[in-house]
């Protein structure tokens, strides 16, 4: 149905960059989905910068797809920000957050929309198996979520990851937190609201390579721990008392050994290797403060979360209508 001409009951909300390869198994997958499912619907899928040719494929077929509705971001901003504008846009009683590359199925929706029926705002999707996915990333996962979930005043649920749907009122909720520093996983679980929990098997990616390496998955974890705690900054004031009291024993201990005993310190290695020990931790802590400093003062910027280039959707009469942004982005209140 036409987005501008019936409310939709689900809005299917779907971040991108660079996934021209699986787009078009995306697209045809979810229209079998949602036209069996036989609810009113809506996809939005949001552009976050991409530079092959992928957004140009949605407009290309959003003229024979009046449910399809693009999102365009003026340049990359990340995926938690994209995630973000599709939300704003999204005009469904429910919102699905679906990945492009099919690793989360579609073919789980009925279920979502049968336990959100039931009275759920919010339907978990935790992860049973992760298909496709090295050891190492399956078990440092399996790690980190326990960890965030540990550290966290946020009830974070572990195995999970953005594939979940939430209904009007808790994406309203959701929309109302300003922050800059956007770690989606943990927003979601602040907002709460009475949540229902599917197990699924996640499959491997649908065509293309992930975009997240390592580094970039670090620095995701980094960000969740240091949005959601102040365990860092604990445990650098409990290192600094631990090498303290390390370095008053052993001060005492050579000024024992030089009294009783009549030795004398015998060389530097010693020394050295206390004062490297301790600039290690002062380093260390020095790190730990100043990722805390550096998201305040991105948050002091007021800067507007994301900006965005254009929004093309389906006209009722064929074609496509390209609209000027919508001025909410999400800023700082």
């Amino acid at each position: 149905m036409p987005a501008n001409k019936h409310q939709p009951v689900i809005s299917l909300v779907i971040p991108f960059f660079n996934e021209r390869e699986v787009l078009p198994e995306c697209v045809s997958r979810i229209a079998r989905v949602m036209r069996a499912l036989g609810e009113p619907f809506e996809v939005v899928f949001v552009d976050d910068g991409s530079e092959d040719g992928g957004a140009d494929y949605l407009i290309a077929r959003s003229a024979g797809l009046p449910w399809l509705r693009l999102v365009r971001l003026s340049r990359n901003f990340g995926k938690e920000a994209a995630l973000t504008a599709g939300l704003a846009h999204s005009q469904g009683q429910a919102m699905v957050i679906l990945d492009a590359d099919l690793q989360d199925p579609p073919e789980c929706l009925p279920e979502m929309v049968k336990r959100w029926r039931q009275g759920a705002d919010v339907v978990l999707m935790q992860r049973r198996s992760r298909a496709g996915e090295s050891w190492l990333k399956r078990a440092s996962a399996h790690l980190y979520y326990r960890l965030l979930r540990r550290l966290s005043g946020a009830r974070i649920p572990a195995d999970t990851g953005d594939f979940r749907l939430m209904s009007r009122r808790a994406v309203d909720a959701l929309l109302e937190l300003g922050e800059r520093n956007r770690y989606m996983k943990g927003l979601f679980a602040w907002v709460g609201m009475p949540t229902a929990v599917l197990r699924y098997d996640r499959q491997p990616r649908a065509a293309g390579r992930s975009k997240w390496n390592y580094l970039g998955l670090i620095g995701l974890a980094l960000e969740g721990i240091t949005s959601f705690s102040v365990a860092p900054l604990r445990w650098a004031i409990l290192a600094g008392v631990l090498a303290a009291l390390l370095g008053g024993g052993y001060g005492l201990w050579i000024i024992s050994k030089a009294l009783v005993f009549g030795d004398v310190v015998p060389g530097f290695p010693s020394l050295t290797a206390l004062i490297t020990f301790l600039g290690g931790i002062q380093l260390l802590t020095i790190g730990i403060v100043g990722e805390y400093v550096g998201k305040t003062y991105l948050e002091s910027k007021r800067r507007p979360l994301y900006l965005i280039r254009d929004v093309i959707e389906a006209e009722a009469v064929g074609g496509v209508q390209v609209r000027e942004p919508m001025a909410a982005h999400v800023r700082a209140r």
